[in-house]
């Protein structure tokens, strides 16, 4: 992991250290990788391997969003 850097906003990257203390994560670091995982996954649910664009068209038509 070493060389890997991200930047984020002093307030949340303290917030994020009280949370990692408090749920027992050895580092903010392991926490913040917990939470990604979590947060992408969960993004991806949704995800099919055959959406493309035609796919995302007839759902957008179907909802009213674009004729």
């Amino acid at each position: 992991m070493f060389g890997n850097r991200v930047k984020i906003d002093e307030d949340l990257l303290r917030r994020a250290k009280q949370c990692a203390e408090r749920e027992g994560y050895a580092s903010v670091e392991e926490f913040i990788a917990h939470a990604l995982e979590k947060e992408i996954a969960r993004l991806n649910e949704g995800e099919q391997p055959g959406d493309d664009e035609a796919e995302v068209r007839r759902r957008l038509q179907g909802l009213g969003y674009i004729e």
